[in-house]
């Protein structure tokens, strides 16, 4: 009967999660109240509490369910042990897109906490989190950039924290552009051939 039990709150929380996801998409986070997922689940808003603290902690957990394009970037980035460092760099940028272009699930979560949010107190916690994966992947991306300087695979003078953010800003321009329609143009393909500018610029 616990097992029993557990696998029904599981459920639960599921469901909650999926109409979550669906109406954030369909009218944006801010326009989503709490009874506006409880009636889309089919439960009540005591059950919505039970499972999670906030509309911030909801937003999370449904973000924690995928497997995000940036936070696997950045997987990539520690694996990664390239001899050409700014091949690592590429590869990583490559691996947003490919994942946001590939995973409908993971593109829907990104669409929303990309296009569809507004950075209001109840979702500080997910203001937060945005600037902790930020700060994140711009530590990595000037380490990299510091180890093609050391190894002479970029030019000398190069500055890694402009060289971070001008790649970060193409990066999150180009998803954003991107996801206001798909139809536009070819994020791989097009997004591949912006970056490979972007980068010939530190080669020595």
């Amino acid at each position: 009967m616990a097992r029993r039990t557990k696998e029904d709150a599981l459920a639960t929380r599921g469901s909650i999660l999926d109409a979550a996801e669906h109406l954030f998409v369909k009218q944006g986070v801010s326009g989503t109240t709490l009874q506006h997922i409880a009636t889309a689940a089919g439960v009540t808003r005591g059950a919505i509490y039970w499972h999670f603290l906030d509309k911030g902690a909801m937003f999370n957990a449904m973000m924690e369910r995928v497997k995000m394009p940036l936070e696997s970037a950045m997987l990539l980035f520690d694996q990664a042990n390239a001899a050409d460092p700014i091949e690592v760099l590429r590869e990583s940028t490559m691996c947003v897109f490919r994942m946001t272009v590939e995973d409908p699930m993971a593109r829907r979560v990104f669409e929303i906490a990309t296009l569809k949010m507004e950075f209001t107190d109840e979702l500080n916690t997910v203001r937060e989190r945005r600037k902790l994966n930020q700060s994140s992947w711009m530590a990595r991306t000037e380490s990299r950039i510091g180890e093609a300087v050391a190894s002479g695979c970029a030019r000398p003078d190069v500055d890694p924290y402009a060289v971070a953010l001008g790649l970060w800003s193409i990066m999150d321009g180009l998803l954003r552009a991107w996801l206001l329609d798909p139809q536009e143009f070819d994020l791989v393909k097009l997004g591949g051939q912006i970056v490979d500018l972007h980068l010939a610029s530190l080669r020595a």
